[in-house]
């Protein structure tokens, strides 16, 4: 499987009937509900600011942590967790009893105490919430459960943590936001493909200057997803519905996320305005026609989600970011991660690197030839302990470091504002693409603070 996806995230049972009624999903696809409208448009109306400096808390001895979802991918951090020897999983949730079985009998067998486990339906994390003493709430389940499971986190004094994307609507991403301000606590988005190892040695040439002035990235998420929508299990439940509703760019941190940093997002820059256009829909019925024969209601719905959606995010500094988001057609997996300077460019799909000066001239040199003297320090440092974790040791890398900023009263290297900031790009495209590429301005859920909020640094273990 390629690397950033994640195939085996949690169903949580969630079946397409109580997808479109489930209250969270209020409003999703509604691109003209003016409530909505006026929300997104909204930077900072009603607000107060943003904290002065980057958040962080008193160091913890250990983190006790509650799992909310642990089907493949949930099961997948449980295992990350069990590497780390200051967290501590006290507590099980997940929609099927047998899967809470199943995470307990792993963490039992790495000589730790049985977790409590909740399984009394999809609702049972408030529960969990509720009545255990945590410093930790993470969440693997599907996109729509990502804003409830955080929100009962932090109101009940928890920090929180989870899967991509951290929220669906713009109106969620506030959301999160306003109650990790309100209620003093983490809210971070697990964007594993920020650690990396070949978007970390990018971000290090870029923080040594080698790339010059960063003005350009071009990024994504194109990953033929036709077999894992229409398998009826894991993913299809929910992933499905999805792109029978929607149309725009569904999954967009994996690809912007490490550009992002690299472009200072968020610490010295920020996303100005978008503008978004959808090709027409062809994949999915043509798969489901071969599949499952022409008149088959599979080959015969229609999927609003257009093959290929294009977006183009321009920052307040002028720089440029397009943006691509594919997964209904016939390709190898690629999420681009092509980095433009003014000395020079480096992008990992295929990894390689042109710097003026250094570069024999109109030619590329591999970027494996950079590691050596530029790999990142996470990697030299962890590479051992990663080995064998998902998706080639990113996921190790990604949990390893939410544990070590919890320990020592760090800010996190990705917080909620980049979680709110990368995720809303979902429904801004969606507001686009309906509005014939109008362009769409991005909130400020910053209020002002990426201008002095200082660039996150190269870092090691």
């Amino acid at each position: 499987m390629a690397a950033g996806d994640h195939p085996d995230k949690d169903t949580q049972g969630v079946d397409r009937r109580s997808f479109f009624k489930t209250g969270v999903l209020a409003g999703l696809g509604a691109l003209t509900a003016a409530s909505t409208l006026n929300r997104c448009d909204a930077t900072a109306s009603g607000r107060g600011p943003a904290p002065a400096q980057l958040f962080s808390v008193a160091p913890l001895k250990k983190v006790r942590i509650g799992m909310v979802g642990v089907g493949l991918q949930g099961t997948s951090h449980v295992r990350n967790f069990l590497g780390i020897p200051e967290a501590q999983i006290t507590a099980v949730c997940d929609i099927r009893p047998e899967r809470v079985a199943a995470a307990q009998k792993l963490i039992t067998a790495a000589g730790h105490p049985e977790p409590r486990g909740y399984s009394r339906g999809s609702t049972d994390f408030l529960r969990l919430c509720d009545e255990e003493e945590l410093d930790l709430v993470f969440t693997a389940t599907p996109w729509e459960w990502h804003v409830p499971v955080c929100v009962a986190a932090m109101k009940s004094g928890k920090h929180a943590a989870t899967e991509v994307p951290a929220a669906v609507t713009v109106d969620e991403c506030w959301q999160l936001v306003e109650t990790a301000e309100k209620h003093h606590k983490h809210c971070v988005m697990m964007e594993n493909c920020c650690y990396d190892r070949e978007e970390l040695l990018i971000l290090n040439l870029v923080r040594k200057g080698m790339l010059g002035e960063i003005i350009n990235a071009e990024a994504g998420y194109l990953h033929d997803l036709r077999n894992v929508k229409f398998n009826n299990e894991n993913e299809a439940v929910w992933r499905l519905p999805h792109s029978i509703k929607r149309d725009g760019n569904l999954y967009p941190t994996h690809g912007l996320g490490p550009v992002a940093q690299c472009m200072n997002v968020n610490r010295g820059d920020q996303f100005d305005y978008l503008v978004s256009m959808s090709s027409v829909s062809r994949g999915l019925n043509l798969y489901a026609s071969r599949l499952y024969g022409a008149e088959d209601p599979r080959a015969t719905q229609r999927y609003a989600l257009g093959d290929v959606n294009t977006t183009l995010i321009r920052t307040v500094l002028g720089k440029t970011i397009t943006l691509i988001h594919d997964t209904s057609t016939p390709r190898p997996y690629t999420r681009i991660n092509r980095v433009q300077g003014t000395r020079g460019l480096a992008e990992k799909w295929p990894h390689r690197v042109y710097i003026e000066g250094k570069s024999e001239p109109h030619r590329w040199d591999d970027l494996a030839d950079y590691y050596q003297e530029h790999d990142h320090p996470l990697w030299r440092e962890l590479q051992q302990r990663a080995a064998g974790s998902g998706h080639g040791g990113m996921d190790f890398i990604e949990c390893y470091r939410l544990i070590h900023c919890l320990l020592n009263g760090q800010p996190m290297d990705m917080d909620v504002y980049d979680a709110a900031s990368w995720s809303c790009i979902s429904e801004l495209s969606e507001r686009s693409v309906a509005r014939r590429g109008r362009p769409m301005d991005v909130p400020d859920f910053t209020r002002g603070r990426w201008k002095n909020w200082p660039q996150l640094g190269i870092i090691s273990a």
